[in-house]
């Protein structure tokens, strides 16, 4: 198996809102289809069981009408500190595995989110596919979403 660290790529934000929001906002189905995509791609919940061994199954309905579907099993959840997920983001991203650590810090929340992909190589294609400008992007929308939320 190749080593863990080449085959991850990860970002690392602050969020200028406390840990439970941003658990929340991960964690309840009327939160992740408010930032779940980029911007101007719409999101429904077809499925969000959020437990260990719960299914969770997204569809993102693109500008051009098309439905893109993600999906994926929850594997480690340690409530306010990590959930682990597979995740499949098909036809572009397959068999990888999510993790989001959060971590508390006043009235901040540290957040890391990384995905594990299953070689060296699919990890590097997934970089140059634009992974960092695409979760990125979600990243963002969940930041303005934590800003504005009453």
């Amino acid at each position: 198996m190749n080593d863990l660290k080449n085959r991850t790529l990860t970002i690392e934000k602050n969020f200028n809102a406390p840990l439970q929001l941003v658990w929340d906002a991960w964690t309840q189905s009327d939160h992740i289809m408010k930032w779940w995509a980029p911007k101007g791609i719409d999101i429904k919940v077809i499925e969000h069981n959020f437990k260990t061994g719960g299914k969770w199954k997204y569809s993102s309905i693109m500008p051009d009408g098309n439905e893109f579907i993600t999906e994926g099993v929850y594997t480690e959840i340690v409530k306010l500190k990590k959930i682990v997920t597979t995740a499949d983001f098909k036809p572009m991203t397959e068999n990888v595995i999510i993790q989001v650590y959060f971590e508390e810090d006043g009235e901040r929340t540290k957040f890391t989110f990384s995905v594990v992909h299953p070689t060296q190589e699919y990890c590097k294609q997934q970089e140059e596919l634009g992974f960092y400008n695409g979760w990125g992007s979600v990243l963002n929308r969940l930041d303005e979403f934590l800003n504005n939320y009453k």
